[in-house]
């Protein structure tokens, strides 16, 4: 029997909606070929009428007769009785045959309403196919077109069969799914009209050779005749068919794509009527004998009369004597002696493997000594019957091999209707029954039944029992009269019966066919049928969710684990392959995960060259961020199964790949999963410390040498955050490579491990204790690394060595090169050094890292070069030492170190005149972490009370950075305080660098008080003589106001800011230094362009800000015109303002009509504007505008 696909068209639940002609059901339309009236029928049409037109349900008939029609019968019965009743079923068959389809439609809902439903209309109405249009393909050879033409198909009418519940059930978008159905349903009828006339080319494609030609090669047989085209695809089905057989999947999938014209799914593509050979092996063995070549045959159907047939017992009816033509006689007495030589072979063929069954039973015989006490026939030797012999034989079968059932039974009619067509089970039910026969014997003897004591004949016994409506002769119903006997035929039936049963299923229960599908895959005797039950299980469900892809991949572990390494490879990663490029993410999906979920039972070679290609491809070219997250899982997966040193660089270069990646859910499985099981592998190679953290370290200096001029953050925070993840196993191999590793004793008391001891992992995979193997064995290697570190030193410790004497001068040395402005370099490199010193402990910190960094760090004025800025307390140094290595630990004499390094670092920048962004960055690095807060108020407070006035002002600019982000009591209590003790200090640049902090305070305090000391302060340095003639005090005072006036207080900024700036515009005026006027007139335009974008008060607007506006106009005159262009558009901007704000003021009550939400607001809007005016006029004075 041929198998079918149901997956053959789309990906899932549109294959539910499959072609009237792949059904079932095997009672035919009457209009598919139905007879025509005898003359005596009364509902005949007159003579001189048009010929009936014939709906044909497909472009294939069959004049097998199939017996007359129950319309036919009635008729011939109403003619021997003319007072018989005409039946309802006759009078439907008259009007579906004359084509009153609507009046039959109305004559089949009063019988549906009276309760006696027709079949015939029934089945009539419920085919789509009756009224699809019948264009573009041309009509059968015997089907007569009346004057109306086919009935166009309605595009609103939808039968019961043809509605896909399933979709419309668990699909939520509905009109995409009913377009799809619709294209579908439109390729299906294209498809079948390529077919169609594929059949005529067929016939052409025969008589392509002239026949004097044909004479000329069958007389030189040394002259071959060059192959035709239908002959070329014939054998690449043949050829393809055995590749797949023969387990040879992957050259299969190659021989595809050769051929990537011709569908090897379906042997109608070669020609639609052309009968399917016998496959290739059945072609050797017979190339001694002469078998008949395919030919062009007539669709017939053949009934055999199963009474004939041994060991029947199942009644059939009588076949009725076919109507044929002498030439059709003799193309069906062919055929049969066709079919009649391949049975032969086929029995010869299983004649020597009997033989060759027997002589196994008889090696087995000799090497059993003691035959099991439960065992079949075939250790015992008293065996000598036939039918004890043949018992025998099977059993052994069963012991030596798995069975075969591959179905391949010729059908006369072609292979396109051997599986709907009525008479498909003439010659394969003949062999299905004797198999059942035998499985019978074997199993079971035979049931004997009562017989009665009469004296019937066989003919009208038969007769008799032909009255019990019973249906074997379709695909079901032959599958429901075998009812299976042992456990092979129960796998035999599921592999038959499983495709048809899938796209009936909801898909949200589709899930629960897996075990059915995966216990019969793994079963199923025919490599066939397991790869077709394996593409129902990767096809199951359209779009798999989580849990259903979770579903899926624990059955494919499972049967990996049942069927071993080569059917994994030969059977399940074909189906991965087929669905890399699949237009559904979740498929897409769904195949890298399996990739990593089989890596454990696939052969080494096929992990680490075709698993890993089909995962780099998808990583490479898959556009959708979830799919790729689970590439690089499963090629971490693969990473901890792969062992072909080979395969190092590829790793590395799918690590820096995965790590560009994009989307961060990618990168972040490449910190989890990918590197950690990379680093393993490295481990056990010996290369992890020789190799890949050099290979990162490397392109991080490249990179450095390289972006001189502009540097690649992003390069280097791929490169350092790969470092930064090779941290965990570089301090495991440290300790599995340490002198004391082999006195490391798990028993005695061992210590807990602290809970803060290690930094917290990004996975389990990072976690040392993961890589050593348990939390009591990492326990007592640390105990015995503190103790060598601390009183045996690093002697022979090479791992170690190379890390202190190597690694850690190179990333100093690396430090020092990046740019100290750059918060992002800074804080990166921060990070790494901080979780690299908690991984190796706090003796390693203090021994090893400390001292390095401090024999560079040497606080001296010696080095810092004041004049080039280069000094290595200028470089991003201090600020990584800073925060990367003195935060390590909180302990207080931790604490005191980092003050003391500040504070000396404060002291020589300032007494050098050195740059401070060294100081500043540690400071913003700090200052993001609260707990920082007091230690930082505690450095400045040595500078506020330092003798040098250089100190203090360096101390007075660091109170800006650290002020955001400090709790309001932290600044009332101690910040606020030491500025004002600043400002009384007598230097003025003292007092000038205060500003920038006071203006801070006034951008993130709320508290009343506070803000007012502020102000006061503020207040004092514009108002107070002595700061009159304070030019560098008043640029800082305007730079400030920029900065902190569109983010403070609005009532601080309409009452002190605005009025103070209009004051120092008006006195810039009269300015007489040129020079200093055009810096206060910049300054102002900076400040100005911000608070432009500010909610100001027309009063203030009109009293301060267009004043000062025009003021600073006055000065751009003379000193910029360019900027003057721009003041001028901002002036006319701001009087627009003023004047709408004045009109806005006159028609306030409009405004109530924008606030009523949620009710009808153009009837409340008129009701309003009703309330306030009463006649024209006053409406019309609304609208005036303010003068």
């Amino acid at each position: 029997m041929a198998s079918v696909n149901p997956f053959n068209l789309s990906d899932s639940e549109e294959e539910a909606e499959r072609r009237p002609n792949d059904t079932v059901d095997t009672e035919r339309s009457p209009s598919d070929g139905a007879p025509g009236p005898p003359p005596g029928n009364p509902f005949s049409p007159p003579a001189d009428a048009e010929p009936p037109t014939l709906l044909l349900s497909s472009n294939r008939t069959s004049p097998s007769g199939e017996g007359m029609s129950a319309s036919a019968a009635a008729t011939s019965a109403m003619a021997g009785s003319s007072e018989a009743r005409v039946s309802v079923d006759t009078i439907a068959a008259q009007l579906l045959r004359d084509q009153y389809i609507l009046t039959a439609l109305e004559f089949h809902t009063e019988l549906l309403e009276a309760g006696r439903e027709l079949p015939r209309l029934r089945d009539y109405f419920s085919n789509p196919g009756n009224f699809e249009r019948q264009s573009g393909t041309p009509p059968a050879k015997d089907q007569v077109l009346g004057p109306g033409g086919p009935l166009n198909r309605a595009g609103s009418i939808s039968t019961l069969d043809s509605l896909d519940f399933a979709r419309y059930s668990d699909d939520g978008n509905r009109e995409s799914d009913e377009r799809v159905a619709v294209l579908e349903f439109e390729l299906r009828k294209a498809k079948e009209t390529i077919q169609a006339l594929r059949a005529n080319l067929t016939q052409a494609a025969e008589s392509e050779v002239p026949s004097q030609e044909r004479k000329n090669f069958k007389s030189s047989p040394e002259v071959q005749e060059p192959i035709r085209p239908l002959e070329k695809r014939a054998l690449n089905f043949l050829v393809n068919e055995y590749l797949l057989k023969n387990e040879y999947k992957l050259s299969s999938i190659t021989f595809s794509d050769e051929n990537d014209d011709q569908d090897f799914e379906l042997w109608d593509d070669v020609g639609l009527n052309i009968p399917k050979p016998p496959d290739l092996l059945q072609l050797y063995r017979n190339c001694g004998s002469p078998l008949p070549s395919p030919r062009d045959v007539a669709d017939v159907s053949v009934g055999v009369d199963f009474g004939d047939l041994p060991g029947n017992c199942i009644a059939q009816e009588t076949p009725r004597k076919l109507d044929l033509t002498q030439q059709q006689q003799t193309e069906v007495v062919q055929e049969l002696e066709y079919q009649i030589s391949l049975l032969n072979n086929e029995k010869q063929s299983l004649a020597e493997q009997i033989k060759k069954l027997q002589s196994e039973i008889q090696t087995l015989r000799r090497t059993v000594s003691s035959p099991p006490p439960a065992t079949l026939d075939v250790a015992s030797p008293n065996t000598q019957n036939p039918s004890s012999s043949s018992n025998t034989a099977c059993s052994a079968n069963r012991l030596s091999m798995l069975p075969t059932d591959n179905g391949q039974y010729l059908d006369i009619r072609g292979v396109s209707d051997a599986e709907n067509g009525p008479g498909h089970n003439s010659a394969q039910n003949i062999s299905q029954l004797q198999s059942q026969s035998q499985n019978k014997l074997k199993s079971q003897p035979p049931v004997q039944f009562d017989q009665p004591n009469r004296k019937l004949s066989p003919a009208f016994q038969q007769a008799l029992l032909s009255f019990c409506r019973m249906c074997s002769d379709s695909r079901l119903g032959a599958e429901v009269s075998r009812i299976a006997d042992s456990e092979e035929s129960v796998m035999l039936m599921l592999g038959r019966c499983l495709p048809h049963i899938v796209p009936n299923v909801l898909l949200a229960k589709r899930e629960e066919l897996i075990p059915l599908i995966l216990c019969t895959a793994c079963l199923h005797p025919e490599p066939k049928e397991r790869d077709q039950l394996l593409h129902i299980l990767f096809n199951l469900i359209k779009r798999p969710d989580d849990e259903q892809r979770q579903m899926i991949l624990t059955g494919c572990v499972a049967f990996a684990r049942h069927v071993g390494p080569t059917r994994v490879e030969a059977e399940l990663l074909p189906q991965c392959w087929e669905q890399i490029n699949h237009k559904y993410p979740e498929r897409r999906l769904l195949v890298a995960e399996s990739c990593g979920a089989l890596a454990p039972y696939l052969p080494k070679e096929i992990r680490s060259s075709l698993v890993l290609s089909m995962l780099q491809q998808m990583l490479t070219e898959d556009k959708a961020d979830m799919v790729r997250e689970a590439v690089v899982k499963s090629l971490g997966i693969i990473m901890g199964y792969i062992d072909d040193p080979d395969k190092y660089s590829q790793g590395f270069e799918l690590m820096l790949l995965s790590l560009g990646d994009p989307s961060e859910r990618v990168v972040s499985a490449v910190h989890q999963v990918f590197i950690p099981a990379f680093a393993a592998w490295t481990t056990e190679l010996g290369t992890l410390y020789t190799a890949l953290i050099p290979s990162l370290l490397a392109r991080i200096e490249k990179l450095l040498t390289q972006g001189e001029h502009g540097l690649d953050e992003h390069k280097l925070h791929i490169f350092l955050s790969a470092l930064q993840s090779l941290i965990p196993p570089l301090f495991a191999v440290v300790l599995q490579n340490a002198p004391f590793t082999s006195r490391a004793k798990l028993h005695g008391d061992i210590p807990a491990i602290e809970v803060t001891r290690f930094p917290r992992p990004a996975s389990p995979l990072q976690d040392v204790a993961t890589i050593i193997g348990s939390r009591e064995m990492l326990s007592a290697l640390l105990l015995l690394y503190d103790h060598q570190l601390e009183h045996e030193g690093t002697t022979g410790w090479e791992s170690l060595l190379w890390v202190v004497n190597q690694l850690l001068p190179q990333l100093i040395e690396i430090v020092g090169r990046i740019n100290v402005t750059s918060t992002t370099c800074v804080h990166e490199f921060s990070r790494f050094f901080w979780r690299f010193c908690r991984t190796f402990g706090k003796i390693f910190t203090n021994t090893k890292v400390k001292p390095q960094f401090q024999e560079i760090l040497r606080l001296s004025e010696e080095n810092v070069d004041a004049s080039a800025g280069n000094g290595i307390l200028t470089k991003a140094t201090v600020p990584i030492y800073a925060t990367g290595v003195l935060t390590c630990y909180n302990q207080e004499e931790d604490r005191k170190l980092l003050v003391g390094f500040l504070e000396d670092v404060m002291t020589t920048l300032s007494l050098s005149h050195a740059p401070l962004d060294s100081l500043k960055a540690s400071f913003v690095e700090l200052g993001a972490n609260p707990v920082y807060h007091e230690l930082l108020l505690t450095v400045l407070w040595y500078g506020v009370v330092h003798t040098s006035a250089l100190v203090r002002c360096t101390a007075a600019r660091m109170f800006e950075l650290v002020l955001r982000g400090m709790s309001e009591a932290l600044v009332d209590r101690r910040a606020a305080p030491a500025l004002i003790t600043l400002c009384s200090g007598p230097e003025f640049s003292v007092r000038i660098s205060t500003i920038p902090a006071f203006g801070t305070i006034m951008e993130t305090v709320t508290q009343k008080e506070l803000l007012e000391r502020v102000k006061m302060q503020l207040a004092s340095f514009l108002e107070d003589p002595q700061y009159q003639d304070q030019h560098s005090l008043h640029m800082e005072i305007i730079r400030t106001f920029g900065r902190v006036g569109p983010n403070a207080e609005p009532r601080f900024r309409d009452e002190f800011v605005l009025p103070h700036l209009h004051k120092l515009a008006l006195a810039n005026n009269s300015q007489a230094a040129e020079s200093k006027r055009i810096d206060i007139a910049t300054q102002l335009f900076e400040a100005y362009s911000a608070l432009s974008c500010c909610f100001i008060s027309e009063e203030v607007m009109v009293n301060h800000f267009l004043p000062g506006l025009r003021c600073l106009r006055a000065d751009m005159e003379q000193l910029s015109p360019e900027h003057e262009v721009i003041l001028s558009s901002m002036i006319k901007e701001c009087e627009i303002k003023v004047e709408n704000r004045g009109m806005s003021d006159a028609q306030g009550s409009m405004s109530i009509a924008s606030s009523l939400v949620g009710e009808d607001a153009k009837t409340k809007f008129l009701s309003k504007m009703g309330q306030l005016t009463t006649s024209g006029a006053m409406l019309a004075n609304v609208f005036q505008r303010k003068k």
